[in-house]
């Protein structure tokens, strides 16, 4: 399933949002430019390596472990990861950022990112792979979407589907699906290769940046401001959660 709309409509530019995909995209088109051997390099200088990582937290030195976190979120492997990962965050992103306001969306992306990371490595301490992607601060989005608007409408197309086009379905039914499909990877791992199924999928991350998301913002519900969403079948506005 794969989510191209929702009926939540942003009351503000999510410019911080649109700045991330942004960045995204810039950081892929440099990454076509680099020859085989030079794209490898630049996923191990700018990817996150769970056994630099451990070992910095056992004896911190410099920032450039620490860095990491932040600069894989901007790194991708190829469209397939690229465009996935940016329909995601550009469909519940802006929701996000609406309720969380510019500068605290900021902040928490990079949280959500933060606490990804810290989940696989310790799941995986050992791992020399770099992980790259957003999909683990995206993963924190999806949680904290869930908990301001479950019962908002998003649209969604299904691959064997495709011609019927977006598939309205709530968005606690797609996002819920979503995140057991981690769980159930990420059991399936364990034992075995811990950073996930058998294309290397960082399942770890998924649920540290999910379970993030939707915590942090459910402690801070009663501070958000309520959000509207409009209806698909009687198109008018509900303040919901």
């Amino acid at each position: 399933m794969i989510p191209v709309t929702d009926t939540v409509r942003s009351r503000s530019v999510p410019f911080v949002n649109v700045a991330i995909i942004l960045a995204c995209i810039g950081v892929f088109v440099y990454e076509l430019t680099l020859s085989a051997v030079d794209i490898n390099a630049f996923f191990l200088d700018y990817g996150v390596i769970p056994r630099e990582i451990t070992d910095w937290v056992q004896s911190p030195s410099g920032l450039r472990e620490p860095s990491t976190v932040i600069t894989s979120a901007f790194v991708h492997g190829g469209w397939l990861h690229l465009i996935g990962n940016m329909l995601y965050l550009w469909v519940f992103g802006d929701n996000v950022e609406d309720a969380l306001g510019h500068v605290w969306y900021a902040l928490f992306y990079v949280l959500a990112a933060a606490g990804a990371v810290a989940v696989q490595v310790a799941v995986d301490t050992n791992e020399f792979i770099p992980m790259i992607g957003a999909s683990g601060a995206i993963a924190g989005v999806l949680g904290a979407y869930l908990v301001l608007y479950p019962r908002a409408t998003v649209g969604a197309v299904i691959p064997l589907l495709w011609f019927f086009g977006p598939i309205p379905m709530p968005a606690v039914l797609l996002i819920g699906f979503w995140f057991l499909m981690q769980v159930f990877a990420g059991a399936a791992s364990i034992g075995g290769d811990a950073t996930g199924v058998s294309e290397g999928v960082a399942v770890f991350a998924h649920i540290g940046g999910f379970v993030f998301g939707f915590v942090v913002v459910l402690a801070l519900r009663p501070m958000i401001k309520r959000r509207p969403y409009e209806s698909v079948k009687r198109r008018r506005r509900r303040d919901v959660w």
